[in-house]
C-alpha cells in the first residue's frame, strides 16, 4: 500500500478534437493545431477599466473575459513594419538557436506545444526552421496556460494520447519575471500526480531577459514584433479564456477567432519576413548553436529579483502589477490600465512603439539608470483598483 493522497478519477469519454485554419485562425492547417474550444460567437469583451477593477478586487479572474481588441493607428502600424524590417534577421537567428536546442534535447521526433497565443507565432517559426535546416515535419499544437489556473489539463490528456510526453517541448515568445515558467512547472507536476503523464517543464523562448529558462534564442530584452499587436499578428485568435460557464470539465480552454479583422491581419507577413532571413543566418546558427548547447545555461532568476526591487521602490506590493520586459510592457499598454513605464535610458529604438503607445494613453515614461534595470523597460499596471500599492 502506498502513501499520499488518492489520485482523482481520470475523466472518461472522448477527447475533443483540435481546431485548424482557415475555419479557426488564419494560419494554414499544416502550421498549427489549436487545442482550444471555439468561442467566437460568445460576447466576452469588457471595457478595460471594468475588467481591471473586477480582476484587482478579486471578483473575477483575468481569463474569464477578454479585453476589447486594440486596433492601432497608422503611425503605430508603421512602427510595427519598421520594427519587423529591423529585427527579422535577429529573430531568425534566435529561432534557429532555439530550434537546434530543442532538437538536441528532444530529437527528430520532437513535438512542439506553443503557449497560446504569444507562443504560437514562435512555434510556427520553429517548425519552419526544422523543415528548412533538417527536412523535419514537426507536429505543432497551441495550448492554453492561465496564471493561477495552470495549463489546460484536457490539452495535456490529448497530447499524451497521441504522442510520447517525453518528446514534447513547450514554446513561448519571451519571459517576463518568470511567472508562467513557474506556473507551467507546478501544473505539470500536478498533472503527473493526477494522470501519470510526465511532461518536462522545460520552456523554449525567443528571448529570456528574466533568465528563468535554459532554452532561449537570446537573453537580451529586445522588441519581438509579434508583441506589438494582439490577434492580428497571432492568427486572428484571441487570448485564451477559462470561464466555468463556457468551459466544461472535458473541454479545452476557449478562444475566439476574429475573422472580421482579416483586413488588418499581418500574421503571415510576420512569419514570412522572419523565414525569409533563414538563409542569411544559417551559417551563423550552425557556428553559434553547438557552444551554446554545451554551455551552462542554468537560470538564475535575476529578473524576479529585479521586479522585487521595482516593487519596493514604487510602493507596489502585488508583483502581478509589475510587468517587466518589452513584450510584457507592450501588453500592459494594449490590454490593461497602465500606471507608468520605466525605461532604460539606453534602450533606443526598441522602445519607440512603447513611447508611442504610452503617449496615446497618457502614461508617463520614466527614464532610469541602465545599471538599475536588467530589462529594457517595465510596465506598471495602475494600482488604483487594488490594495497593493501606495499612490
Amino acid at each position: 500500500m502506498t502513501g499520499g493522497p488518492p489520485r482523482p478519477p481520470r475523466p472518461s469519454g472522448p477527447l475533443p478534437e483540435p481546431l485548424y485554419g482557415p475555419e479557426f485562425g488564419s494560419y494554414a492547417r499544416s502550421e498549427v493545431a489549436w487545442l482550444l474550444k471555439d468561442l467566437s460567437d460568445v460576447r466576452l469583451e469588457a471595457p478595460t477599466e471594468e475588467r481591471e477593477a473586477a480582476i484587482q478586487a478579486g471578483a473575477a479572474h483575468y481569463a474569464e473575459s477578454l479585453p476589447v481588441e486594440y486596433q492601432p493607428g497608422e503611425a503605430y502600424q508603421r512602427l510595427f513594419h519598421e520594427a519587423l524590417e529591423a529585427t527579422a534577421g535577429r529573430l531568425a537567428h534566435a529561432v534557429g538557436l532555439i530550434t537546434e536546442m530543442i532538437l538536441a534535447e528532444r530529437g527528430p521526433d520532437a513535438v512542439l506545444v506553443s503557449l497560446a497565443r504569444a507562443g504560437t507565432p514562435v512555434g510556427v517559426l520553429v517548425r519552419r526552421w526544422a523543415r528548412f535546416a533538417h527536412g523535419l515535419d514537426l507536429p505543432h499544437y497551441a495550448a492554453s496556460i492561465v496564471r493561477g489556473r495552470g495549463i489546460d489539463a484536457t490539452a495535456l490528456r490529448y497530447l499524451a494520447a497521441h504522442h510520447d510526453p517525453a518528446s514534447v517541448m513547450f514554446v513561448d515568445g519571451w519571459t517576463g519575471k518568470g511567472a508562467i515558467t513557474r506556473e507551467l512547472a507546478a501544473a505539470l507536476d500536478e498533472h503527473a500526480a493526477a494522470y501519470g503523464h510526465r511532461f518536462s517543464a522545460r520552456l523554449a523562448v525567443l528571448a529570456d531577459p528574466g533568465r528563468c529558462t535554459p532554452v532561449f534564442g537570446t537573453r537580451d530584452d529586445f522588441l519581438v514584433p509579434s508583441a506589438c499587436l494582439n490577434s492580428t499578428v497571432s492568427g486572428l485568435v484571441s487570448r485564451t479564456v477559462l470561464n466555468d460557464r463556457l468551459i466544461g470539465p472535458g473541454d479545452f480552454h476557449g478562444a475566439k477567432f476574429y475573422a472580421e479583422l482579416a483586413g488588418a491581419d499581418v500574421s503571415a507577413l510576420f512569419l514570412d519576413a522572419v523565414s525569409a532571413r533563414f538563409d542569411d543566418v544559417a551559417e551563423r546558427v550552425a557556428k553559434d548553436a553547438p557552444p551554446l548547447i554545451a554551455a551552462d545555461r542554468t537560470p538564475d532568476w535575476s529578473g524576479w529579483e529585479a521586479v522585487r526591487r521595482v516593487g519596493a521602490a514604487h510602493g507596489v506590493g502585488d508583483l502581478n502589477l509589475i510587468k517587466p520586459g518589452v513584450g510584457e510592457t507592450t501588453r500592459v499598454l494594449l490590454r490593461r490600465v497602465p500606471w507608468k513605464v520605466l525605461a532604460r535610458a539606453d534602450a533606443g529604438d526598441d522602445l519607440r512603439h512603447i513611447r508611442l503607445l504610452a503617449a496615446e494613453r497618457g502614461v508617463p515614461v520614466l527614464d532610469v539608470d541602465p545599471a538599475s534595470l536588467p530589462y529594457a523597460c517595465v510596465g506598471l499596471i495602475h494600482p488604483r483598483f487594488g490594495k497593493g500599492a501606495v499612490q
